[in-house]
């Protein structure tokens, strides 16, 4: 008698009074269960009540269920919408950061950093010397050390020395017409004990405009011994090293420093240097001053090679590493957000064959 009282309830609860409920906030399988719900609360009403009792139970029952539904289904929804939206912000940050990442690896293989570092020697390679004299004339070249220099005996006249020299004529690189004439000369060695080359050249003044002879300073004098075609060797000296001048009248004090280049499967040597300039008091008779003086020293810096490495800093593995793991941040993100859909879908679909099934059993 109970049950076909809480059907006739139902019933008429869901033909006049039902709330309808929209059809986002539905939550799957929750009408499935209303009716088994519905009569165990019944069930648990005494037997001694009444009728009106009963059906004002049944009444307030029936009427918190929906709401109860609408809450869920809704908070349900709007979670996942709340999901699918901060996954395709977290997709769009990882796709910002892939991006980011290839930038920075491909401006760290092209601008490599340069690495500097010293390396300490008790001997030099001895350096070539080559001197473009003109019409100078060589009349001393000696070795010495520890900074000394003895005073001049009798400048202007010709001294034997005691360097090892080469004479090279070549054509010049950028100019077929112009032929040079080298005198090469082996540079110092011996940097701990200060070793260094002492040259005094003599130049006629009268048929000069300017008093000045150029120098060029190339790695090793021994690649230049051993070449078979000493022109060509001094063609790409001359097209890879610098040339410099000193002045007559004057004591030119050249310090040399080695720099050794590295990066990108090429190599080259740099030297540089630090130039002192003393003023030479000619103390000779006035016929005798008509040819200018030259003096220069050549000498090693400091026990020190200097090597610049160019180093890329962009390491490939740490990039391979960021990059999987944002990619499968957007293969996880595409998935969740293709079973969410999935998921909704199949919800909405169930809420519509259940309000059909629903609108069929009342009609």
């Amino acid at each position: 008698m109970l049950r076909r009282d809480t059907s006739r309830s139902y019933q008429e609860f869901s033909d006049g009074e039902g709330e309808q409920i929209p059809d986002l906030c539905q939550n799957d399988g929750l009408d499935d269960g209303l009716d088994d719900e519905l009569d165990d609360e019944l069930d648990k009403l005494e037997p001694g009540e009444s009728k009106d009792d009963s059906e004002g139970s049944e009444t307030e029952v029936v009427a918190s269920y929906p709401l109860m539904g609408f809450d869920k289904a809704c908070l349900k929804n709007i979670f996942s919408a709340l999901l699918i939206l901060i996954y395709l912000m977290l997709t769009t940050g990882a796709a910002f950061l892939a991006y980011q990442t290839i930038t920075d690896f491909m401006e760290k293989l092209n601008h490599p950093v340069m690495s500097v570092t010293y390396k300490e020697v008790d001997l030099f390679e001895p350096a070539g010397i080559s001197l473009y004299r003109g019409k100078a004339q060589l009349l001393s070249c000696k070795h010495y050390l520890h900074d000394h220099i003895p005073p001049l005996d009798s400048p202007g006249v010709p001294e034997i020395g005691d360097c090892v020299t080469e004479e090279v004529n070549y054509t010049a690189p950028y100019s077929n017409h112009t032929t040079r004439k080298a005198l090469v000369i082996q540079g110092p060695k011996d940097v701990r004990n200060r070793e260094l080359i002492f040259l005094q050249l003599s130049l006629n003044l009268t048929q000069e405009d300017f008093s000045a002879i150029s120098y060029m300073l190339f790695f090793k004098f021994s690649d230049l011994i051993n070449s078979r075609h000493k022109p060509n060797f001094m063609q790409d000296c001359e097209r890879n090293y610098s040339r410099w001048t000193f002045s007559g009248g004057f004591r030119t004090w050249v310090k040399m420093s080695l720099v050794k280049t590295s990066g990108k499967g090429m190599e080259s040597v740099e030297f540089r240097q630090e130039t002192g300039v003393v003023k030479y008091n000619d103390k000779r008779p006035d016929p005798q001053r008509t040819n200018e003086l030259f003096f220069v020293v050549f000498q090693w810096r400091d026990p020190f090679i200097q090597e610049v490495q160019d180093i890329v800093t962009a390491n490939p593995w740490n990039t391979i590493a960021i990059l999987c793991g944002v990619f499968l941040a957007l293969f996880k993100a595409a998935d969740f957000a293709k079973q969410s859909v999935k998921w909704m879908i199949k919800l909405r679909k169930r809420h519509l064959k259940r309000r059909q099934r629903e609108l069929t059993y009342i009609s």
